[in-house]
């Protein structure tokens, strides 16, 4: 029998919905069993350390075992974070237990983890561009793990897995392709980091409904035939595989079931992707540019 390599989680929760990680729980072949349970390959297994929800004690007991995971594990550990990270007031809208009688920020939490994390991964839109949490107004200073990261002179390697939440396989996946391969190679994700595998191609070019956008037979409300573009289809300008993955154990899916694409995948989402239900124009989605300093795509955003 061979010695299994342990691989090591640390799974943080933010400014989250928990969406993302019941996303994940529902995940059906592998199961979350078999992912936390089994070798998801041979020698080699998932050793997740903290995970708040799925946790079934609280306060300074479980809080230990992250201080544990950093001094037993000098190599690192793969750091998963969930949700965006509140950045106002010091960070005191988001706190994780106490230090010395006082509320630790998030925000600190996650910049001391990251830096001594192998790699990061940003779970949900969120964690991935800011999500929800960060819409206008902000009052919270809510922002990506990527952007707290640059923000405050990190550089790990990282991998967004967006979505609102992000399908399972698109992180079982992830975490499969990092155990498999180790970390993806610049050929391999996008220009936002996130893996081709996943998004690498546009929701429209596999639309069951681009037929009728060929055609010009456009729906006007949503119980209509035709392609959903009038009625605020985002699908054309958002990059993922859930025409033919679907969702719920390949049953169905947004469009499938009559709904617009909303763009959940993409940064910006929701503000730049509102009204959900009118037209959209390519004009309003974030530009990037090219941080000279550290070679990293910065996402633009703020449009009105």
């Amino acid at each position: 029998m061979g010695k299994v390599a342990e691989i090591p989680v640390i799974w943080l929760q933010g400014a989250t919905c928990t969406g993302c990680s019941m996303s994940v729980l529902n995940s059906i072949r592998p199961s979350i069993a078999n992912l936390l349970l089994e070798e998801l390959f041979p020698g080699k297994h998932i050793n997740l350390r903290f995970h708040m929800t799925l946790m079934a004690g609280s306060g300074e007991i479980v809080l230990e075992i992250l201080r544990e995971t950093k001094e037993s594990f000098p190599n690192g550990y793969l750091l998963v974070i969930e949700g965006a990270i509140p950045t106002a007031c010091e960070g005191l809208f988001c706190t994780v237990g106490e230090k010395d009688g006082k509320p630790t920020p998030f925000m600190e939490l996650t910049k001391e983890l990251t830096n001594n994390a192998i790699a990061v991964i940003a779970l949900g839109t969120c964690a991935s561009f800011g999500g929800i949490p960060s819409g206008r107004p902000n009052p919270t200073g809510a922002m990506s793990v990527v952007e707290f990261m640059h923000s405050n002179g990190i550089n790990k390697p990282f991998v967004r897995v967006p979505g609102c939440p992000p399908h399972p396989d698109w992180f079982v996946g992830t975490c499969a392709h990092i155990v498999l391969f180790g970390l993806p190679k610049p050929d391999e994700v996008d220009e936002l980091g996130r893996l081709k595998l996943f998004y690498g191609k546009l929701i429209h070019d596999n639309c069951p409904r681009r037929g009728y956008f060929d055609t010009g037979r456009m729906a006007h409300k949503l119980s209509d035939e035709g392609c959903l573009y009038e009625v605020g289809c985002k699908g054309y300008v958002t990059f993922s595989d859930c025409p033919y993955r679907k969702w719920n154990g390949g049953i169905n899916w947004c469009i499938d079931n009559g709904h617009p694409c909303i763009g959940c995948c993409e940064p910006g989402f929701p503000d730049v992707m509102s009204p959900i239900y009118e037209r959209f124009f390519e004009e309003r989605l974030p530009k990037l540019k090219l941080d000279e300093a550290t070679g990293r795509l910065i996402l633009v955003t703020g449009q009105d």
